[in-house]
């Protein structure tokens, strides 16, 4: 288990380097929820696009660095975050990610300075080769989600979020490796009630709740560049039985449904995985009581530009 006191300290190291991000709350009404109050949390805001920049900066600020840099396996998100913080930090950087990774977050990676190799088709391929790597470079390998100063950086939107909106009844998190919702349950140790949301089509922690350890999961989906790992992370898996509510499944049509609503409603324009969490409420997979004020983390905002109609 990582602690409330780790993730603190974690904060400091790397408040220098990542943005505050902000917090909007709107009535339910806007969305068809009356009765509701909803509390987004803009992490699409983040630098790099994505939460994934607050466990990028805790590897490199925390671990040594070699000469030979570092080395990141990712569907996007994560990978342009490591280049991202090593470009800050004048680090090397080598980033592995598969085909199905958007082609904006690989050209925003070159545009780093980062070098990027493009191998198979699904994440496990991308971390295979970039295992391969790291042992004949020498270079320091910045896991995803199963690294403990990732979950302890990504703990960090927890600290965050409970410092601008104190009062909410819950939180709805996007899950895929479970690196992010990993680290915010270590935060929040039931303070909320806490739900993992993730696509029909890659049930990582879905999957392993049932079968009590990490099991293999399809990998699929509209999301798949962000939220279909293999399976869901050994080390966040007790924090998850512990301190996670439940976990809940959401369509791809209610994923891109979400996606449209965000943008007509608030003018917010969010990738699939980061519109994953808001899905579950526009689809009703997860229902709020009455007058319930509900946490909404939109985690990820690296897409194409907008092609939604008003």
């Amino acid at each position: 288990m990582i602690t409330r006191e780790q993730i603190s300290d974690t904060e400091r190291v790397i408040r220098p380097w990542i943005r505050t991000t902000p917090v909007v709350e709107v009535v339910g009404d806007d969305f068809g929820l009356p009765g509701v109050s909803l509390v987004f949390k803009l992490e699409l805001l983040q630098h790099a696009g994505s939460f994934k920049a607050r466990g990028a900066f805790a590897n490199l600020l925390t671990r040594p660095v070699p000469e030979a840099g570092v080395v990141a396996a990712s569907g996007g998100n994560h990978g342009l975050a490591v280049a991202y913080a090593a470009w800050k930090l004048g680090k090397a950087a080598t980033i592995f990610v598969p085909s199905v990774a958007s082609p904006v977050k690989m050209e925003r990676i070159r545009g780093l300075g980062a070098k990027l190799v493009i191998v198979g088709d699904r994440y496990a391929d991308a971390l295979a080769e970039s295992e391969r790597f790291v042992a004949e470079s020498g270079a320091l390998a910045v896991h995803a989600f199963e690294q403990r100063e990732t979950l302890l950086g990504q703990g960090t939107v927890g600290l965050e979020f409970q410092q601008q909106a104190p009062a909410i009844d819950s939180l709805l998190v996007a899950c895929g490796g479970g690196g992010l919702i990993g680290g915010i349950a270590a935060w929040y140790e039931n303070r909320v009630r806490l739900i993992s949301v993730e696509p029909e089509a890659a049930p990582t922690l879905a999957h392993a709740l049932a079968a009590g350890a990490p099991v293999d999961a399809p990998t699929g989906g509209i999301a798949a560049d962000s939220l279909a790992p293999r399976r869901v992370g050994e080390m966040m898996f007790p924090i998850a039985q512990r301190f996670i509510d439940r976990a809940v499944l959401v369509t791809d049509d209610a994923i891109v449904d979400a996606q449209k609503q965000l943008w007509q409603q608030m003018r917010v324009v969010v990738e699939p995985g980061g519109a994953a969490a808001f899905a579950a409420l526009v689809s009703g997979a997860y229902r709020p009581a009455k007058g319930e004020r509900v946490g909404v983390l939109l985690c990820g905002g690296n897409t194409t530009a907008v092609s939604f109609t008003s």
